[in-house]
Order: C-alpha cells, then sequence, then structure tokens
C-alpha cells in the first residue's frame, strides 16, 4: 500500500513521493525558549516522533531537522525582567525542553539547530532577497515585500483581503503595506545584536526556518510541519521567503497537527489553562500522555482533562497487564522441558496468520496519512488475541507456544517502536504507576501493605469476615487486589 499524507498546501491526501529514493528530509518548527514546554508543545512533538519513528520502520533514511528559536522579543523580555543574559534564559528553556521531550520518550531530532549559530545563513538570504527586489530596508530595518510576490497565501488559501482583516500587523509607517513582514530588525538599545549589511540588528522570526532548512535539508526537502497555529502567518511568510529566493518550492508535503482544548476550552495563558509537561508528568506515567494523544487522529483537536487522562491510562494499563502476562508466561515456559506436539496444530499456524494480519492492518493505518487512532484499535485487538492466547488455549504444547508468544513479542515491538508506547519492562511500569497514583492520590503505601498483610493471614486464619472487610477497606481507597497461589498483589484503579 502507498503512503499517503494530506498535505495542507493542497488541502487533499496524496501518495509520498521522496525526492530522493529511500530517503526522507522533515523540518520541524520547534520551541521559541522563553518558558516551558506545555501540553501543545507536547503534541506536535509526540505527532512528529511518530511520523519519523514510522517513516524509519519502512526503511527510510530519515533526516529530521526541528530547531531552537533562542533569539526573540520574548526571550530578550524574560532577560531584562530578570535581570540576566538572553543566553542564560535560552540555555534554561532549551536544557528544560531536552528534559521534558527525553521523558515523553521522544527520539533526539537528527538536527537542532539554533538560531544564534546561523546568522550567517539568514544574512546572506535576506541580502539575496533585497538584490532580487523582494525586500526593501528602511532605517535598519529590512522586510519582505508581499506586493512582488503573487502566490502570497496559497498554503492557508487566505485572499489578501482576508489577511488584511485578519493578520495581528503592527501599526508601522516604515511598511510598505501593512502584511509585510520583517526579514531583519534594527537593534534598540541595549538589545543582543549583529553585525550586518543593515546595521546592527538581528532576524526577524520567519528568516530563520528557512535559512536553517536550506542549511541541512537543501533549498527544497520533503515534509515540513508544525502546528496548526504556524499555518499563518509563519509558513505562509516561510513559502514566500524561500520561493523567491530559489525560485524552487520551500517542501512538498506540509503537515500541521491540531489544537489541544483543555477541558473543551482554548488553551491560552489568558484563560490561565496552560500545563506545563512537568507538572502533567507529575501525576500521569509519560506513556499516558502520548497514548492520550495518540487516541485522536493527528489533524483532530484533542480535549485535555483529568477524565481523559485517566481513560487513556486504563487503556495503557490493559496493555501492560498483557505484556505482563507474558512476560510470566515466558519464564514458565523456559523452566518446562516438555517436547510433546499440540493437539491442533493448525491452531498455531492460525495464531502466526491473525499476527501478521494485524501487523498488516496497523501499517495500513498508517500508511493513510498516519491515522494513529485508527492503528490503536489493531493494538487492541492484538490485546484481545493474545489474552485469548494465553487465558484460553490449553492444546497447545509448550514448543509451539513459545514460538507463538516469541511471534507476539515482535508484534507488539513494531507497534510500540512506531507508536513510542509500551517501551518499558511491564514491572517497572506497574511499579512506576503505583508510586505515581500513590503520590497523587495522598496514599501510604506502608499502610496499604500492612493491610494487604493483615488479609492474608485473615485468609490463612480462614476468617474470611475480616479478610473481606479489609478487602472493602481498599476498595474504598481504590486498591484492587488480585489473590494468586503465589500470594496477593495490588493496584490503584
Amino acid at each position: 500500500m502507498f503512503q499517503k499524507i494530506f498535505n495542507t498546501a493542497t488541502r487533499k491526501k496524496e501518495i509520498f513521493e521522496p525526492i530522493k529514493k529511500g530517503a526522507v528530509g522533515i523540518y520541524v518548527c520547534g520551541i521559541t525558549a522563553y518558558d516551558v514546554c506545555h501540553i501543545g508543545h507536547a503534541r506536535a512533538a509526540v505527532v512528529f516522533d511518530v511520523v519519523v519513528r514510522y517513516l524509519r520502520s519502512k526503511g527510510y533514511a530519515v533526516t529530521y531537522v526541528k530547531n531552537f528559536t533562542d533569539i526573540d522579543d520574548k526571550i530578550i523580555d524574560r532577560a531584562n525582567r530578570e535581570g540576566v543574559g538572553f543566553k542564560e534564559i535560552s540555555e534554561r528553556y532549551i536544557k528544560a525542553h531536552d528534559e521534558d521531550m527525553a521523558a515523553l520518550g521522544v527520539i533526539t531530532p537528527s538536527v537542532t539547530p539554533r538560531a544564534t549559530e546561523h546568522m550567517a545563513e539568514m544574512i546572506a538570504l535576506v541580502k539575496n532577497l533585497e538584490e532580487k527586489g523582494y525586500a526593501y530596508c528602511v532605517d535598519g530595518d529590512v522586510y519582505f515585500e508581499i506586493g512582488k510576490y503573487n502566490q502570497y497565501g496559497s498554503l492557508s488559501g487566505r485572499n489578501l483581503e482576508e489577511m488584511m482583516a485578519g493578520a495581528r500587523v503592527d501599526v508601522n509607517d516604515k511598511k510598505k503595506n501593512p502584511l509585510d513582514f520583517a526579514l531583519w530588525k534594527n537593534s534598540k538599545e541595549g538589545e543582543p545584536f549583529w553585525e550586518s549589511p543593515w546595521g546592527k540588528g538581528r532576524p526577524g522570526w520567519h528568516i530563520e526556518c528557512s535559512a536553517m532548512s536550506r542549511r541541512y535539508l537543501g533549498e527544497t526537502f520533503d515534509i515540513h510541519g508544525g502546528g496548526e497555529d504556524l499555518i499563518f502567518p509563519h509558513h505562509e511568510n516561510e513559502i514566500a521567503q524561500s520561493r523567491a529566493a530559489s525560485g524552487k518550492p520551500l517542501a512538498h508535503y506540509w503537515i500541521h497537527n491540531g489544537f489541544v482544548k483543555i477541558n473543551s476550552e482554548k488553551m491560552s495563558k489568558s484563560l490561565g489553562n496552560i500545563f506545563p509537561v512537568k507538572e502533567i508528568l507529575k501525576n500521569y506515567h509519560p506513556e499516558v500522555l502520548r497514548l492520550f494523544m495518540l487516541q485522536s487522529h493527528y489533524r483532530s483537536p484533542v480535549d485535555y482533562s483529568d477524565d481523559s487522562l485517566a481513560e487513556a491510562r486504563t487503556s495503557l494499563i490493559r496493555c501492560y497487564t498483557t505484556l505482563k502476562l507474558m512476560k510470566d508466561l515466558k519464564g514458565k515456559l523456559e523452566s518446562d522441558s516438555s517436547s510433546a506436539s499440540s493437539k491442533n496444530p493448525e491452531t498455531v499456524e492460525n495464531y502466526l496468520g491473525r499476527f501478521e494480519k494485524l501487523i498488516e492492518k496497523f501499517d495500513e493505518a498508517m500508511d493513510d496519512d498516519f491515522n494513529t487512532a485508527q492503528a490503536l484499535g489493531h493494538v487492541f485487538d492484538m490485546i484481545r488475541l493474545t489474552n485469548n492466547f494465553i487465558v484460553d488455549e490449553k492444546n497447545i504444547a509448550s514448543s509451539d507456544k513459545t514460538r507463538i508468544l516469541a511471534e507476539t513479542t515482535k508484534v507488539f515491538d513494531h507497534f510500540g517502536t512506531v507508536l513510542g508506547v509500551l517501551q518499558s519492562d511491564a514491572d517497572h511500569f506497574f511499579a512506576s504507576d503505583k508510586e505515581t497514583e500513590l503520590r497523587k492520590r495522598g496514599l501510604n503505601i506502608d499502610e496499604i501493605e500492612s493491610l494487604v498483610r493483615q488479609r492474608e493471614s485473615a485468609r490463612k486464619e480462614k476468617d474470611w469476615a475480616r479478610a473481606d472487610a479489609i478487602r472493602k477497606e481498599l476498595a474504598v481507597l481504590h486498591i484492587v487486589l488480585k489473590d494468586s497461589p503465589h500470594g496477593t498483589s495490588w493496584m490503584i484503579e
């Protein structure tokens, strides 16, 4: 099946054909390093992490470039408020970003360029635009003249009248047109600056991505990505300045992820509903957050709430419960020397065939514009099928069970590698989840363990009334008990 991608530029799904066979170049706009990452940053990071993971699983050599904006008005403002240099601010929040991404299981991009390290490329690009008549300088500020570029609005599908009405533009008498955007800014007194043909200044926001993508991926590359909020004006401006300079398309495919809502409301600082990644991960395992975001198609909005994360946690526990059963079965089979044949060998081939079919369906979903929501449906089909194998099949010999289990492991490895979930050892996951939930709910593990031991003693003494009373006491705390011949284990609902 062909890989299909919804291209924002054409507003339709297109068959993906990379420029160079077997290789893919991707550029995604990264953070402006002036504050900690929030749930919106996390969604974009996870979406494109999965895009890269899946393309690599198909054998592509992917060069993934994601930049850092480390000089910007917001960075300068924060530095001035704190009385420190702008580099201290940007380094602080780049470090915090990297910690959050590592916690979320996001693979480090191939290249993570910083704007301040590419001033020469940006100045050269601005100079090129000026020489070609697309840019003009006024008092040290250089602007891109959109009136000279007749394809402006091609990505967003807006006409000039709509853009004039809807764009947030500064009142600026220097501009020939209110929509003209800054390529280079004359530095004000006390601000950081770099020397340029137009005097001391610093780059505009849009020019840095055009310069850095060109530096690492060439004048035209395969995929450009980012959040839906970047379509206009940022990506529209990138296209204009890049195509004006080179005469070539900037990217062949444009991918944009949808917004994150908070309890059905738009996320914004004015509403006070910005949730930092670090705060979320105090209450939830990182894979819960990933699973929550992957349960919706990347172009759809997602509605963040405690209830939605609790549902994702329940789903993830289902997955890890199966992985735990597989782990226990593997240990049991390793100590079983039986070599008898299965009573019904067709059953073995049936399982293996169904496993293979589920991988095909999973990949078909991912080939259809990276449809993780549909792909996850096949993951849970695999969970049910594996549970049937472990619990219900009594006529399979140990050697054949070992074979089936090995294939089951391969299927889950593929699913997990692509989606970035199911990456923990099952026992480690449950220990981490238990610790997080106890902390979040204010429960004391020593008190719970003591009650569990008291119940076990009551059961040994056949004091069923006391055992049931303790079970009910723990149930009020949402503690679920599981009795087995080896003792009693517990988890939190």
